[in-house]
């Protein structure tokens, strides 16, 4: 590992840097060095199908890179990969990277049009996609000319008709494995991410074989504990930049153990997950957190009090993570309270691939993101670029050793996100006397909710798509527990009657036209929204009426 000192601004940090040969592809460090060290047999994931080792992974991996050379799907092409959290997913995604193949990850949780301008943003000349998800992307994949081949994981008695078309349970078990990697080097590209930004368009994120290993290294090794012993869960997808490298890089990087679920994290599903699988790490978001806690059924009398010792979570968990967005410290102390189980809050992005703020064990302080990931450096900025006072806001900049090389075709966001070593993450922050961040909001009018990115226009063009609709404004509010949710304010055509018949009426329209998590949670009837000159709507102004 070798220490590179970079100058930004007046003050000079020190972040780490990963010293790797000159040939290097991620799966020999994640995949195949497993078998030599003795860990063939061990289990390297668990999902809804049943226990697969590391001598299964390998071969998947070995095979569908093999599945990629019958299709003539060359290096340094891209293939998308829309696929819910099961064993096929891994075996893809990293038998794509040993082929020299681009894999890019795509949200499960898509609309048709969204699909359609990722697909062909990225140019994928493949799709890896799950018999379930085929309703929503089959009507996409037929118009895209240059996708050459569709391929169909899981079960399913549908008949699949076209040319292109291949399911890969018979594609995999025809092939003769590949046992080479393919030769890259630890800068070129090794899959990519879609984040959606501040302008609410997605933005293809592309990652380097490097930042795999830096994030296990720099944060999952040292922060977490990680170890072989280990059995992590996270309800956080593998689509997810946090997400993927909770469920599957953070156990591959130690010869760990990775619990796979396809379906939606619902409180029950996650928490009848952590009583029947016993893992020792469980990475949530807060929305769920807040969720479970909630929930009746998942405290003492309940359906899940059966899993219950003692006050705690019965079995071996040891830790629990947060990220996606800030964690509410209410939210943090009641969860160690009933379940005995500290919970450490971060905050990562897409584009840094997990988290570089974070608390740590045994140094918990909840209501903030902790502090750097040994490795980073932070710094908080106005917007002149200077930097501010103790207990001054400013912007969060960072620079470390998993930063992405860029966005896909957006030069001027590049220009303006990436400045030399630093990353802008247009995030509001303040730092204390003893070096803990607390987040303060976002530079703009984005916000998430349940660790997705909201875009108020998007949701506003959804509303006013509806009949009864004139203008549409949209902020975020918090909920009782504090966690961020949309809220409308709605200016109905004349004669439209408001009330709980049509607020129900507007959030299903919305339901049935963009993501389910976009849906705005109250709507106001109002006469008229506060505008500039030029019509533009003041969202700050509906901020000041609402509390959000």
């Amino acid at each position: 590992m070798q220490i590179a000192g970079q100058t930004a601004g007046t003050k000079a940090e020190a972040v780490a840097w990963l010293d790797l040969p000159s040939e290097y592809n991620a799966v020999t460090d994640f995949v195949d060095r497993h078998l030599a060290e003795g860990r063939a047999k061990k289990t390297a994931f668990i999902d809804d199908d049943g226990a697969y080792s590391y001598t299964d992974l390998a071969d998947g991996v070995n095979r569908f890179a093999s599945v990629l050379g019958e299709l003539d799907i060359g290096e340094e092409t891209r293939i998308a990969l829309c696929m819910l959290d099961s064993f096929d997913l891994p075996c893809c995604f990293w038998g794509a990277i040993k082929a020299g193949v681009v894999p890019v990850l795509l949200n499960t949780l898509l609309t048709a049009e969204a699909y359609r301008f990722i697909l062909e943003d990225c140019r994928a000349q493949a799709a890896v996609v799950s018999q379930q998800l085929l309703p929503v992307l089959w009507p996409v994949l037929g118009e895209l000319p240059g996708l050459r081949a569709v391929i169909v994981s899981g079960g399913g008695s549908a008949t699949l008709e076209g040319a292109g078309i291949h399911r890969l349970g018979p594609c995999m078990k025809r092939v003769v494995p590949r046992a080479d990697c393919a030769a890259t080097h630890p800068d070129d590209v090794a899959f990519w991410l879609y984040s959606s930004g501040s302008t609410g368009q997605p933005k293809g994120v592309r990652h380097l074989h490097r930042n795999l290993a830096a994030t296990a290294q720099f944060y999952a090794q040292p922060l977490l504990e990680l170890g072989e012993d280990d059995v992590v869960f996270s309800a956080a997808k593998l689509f997810f930049a946090y997400g993927l490298g909770n469920g599957m890089t953070f156990p591959l990087s130690v010869g760990a153990t990775a619990v796979l679920l396809a379906g939606r994290p619902t409180p029950k599903a996650v928490m009848a997950c952590l009583a029947e699988r016993q893992p020792t790490l469980f990475f949530g978001v807060p929305t769920l957190y807040a969720a479970i806690l909630a929930d009746p059924a998942s405290g003492q009398g309940g359906w899940f009090s059966g899993s219950l010792s003692n006050g705690g979570l019965s079995g071996r968990l040891r830790l629990c993570v947060s990220a996606g967005e800030a964690l509410p410290e209410d939210i943090g102390r009641r969860w160690e309270e009933r379940f005995g189980v500290p919970i450490l809050d971060g905050v990562g992005s897409t584009e840094m691939l997990h988290i570089y703020l974070s608390n740590r064990q045994g140094e918990i302080r909840y209501g903030t993101s902790g502090k750097p990931v040994p490795g980073y450096a932070v710094r908080l900025v106005d917007e002149a670029g200077q930097e501010v006072g103790e207990g001054e806001i400013g912007e969060l900049l960072v620079s470390g050793p998993s930063v992405c090389e860029g966005y896909w075709r957006r030069r001027q966001r590049n220009l303006e996100t990436f400045v030399g070593y630093w990353m802008h993450t247009g995030d509001k922050y303040l730092c204390d006397g003893q070096g803990y961040y607390t987040y303060c909001g976002r530079s703009d009018d984005m916000f998430k909710s349940g660790g997705n990115w909201v875009s108020p226009f998007q949701v506003e063009s959804a509303l006013i798509a509806h009949k009864a609709v004139v203008e549409a404004g949209v902020i975020g509010q918090n909920d009782r527990s504090g966690n961020m949710k949309p809220k409308a304010y709605v200016v109905l055509q004349e004669g439209v009657a408001d009330g709980k018949a049509m607020e129900q009426e507007l959030q299903d329209f919305v339901k049935d036209r963009i993501e389910l998590w976009k849906y705005p949670r109250w709507i106001v009837f109002v006469d008229s929204l506060p505008k500039t000159a030029t019509g533009k709507v003041q969202r700050f102004k509906l901020r000041a009426l609402g509390g959000g």
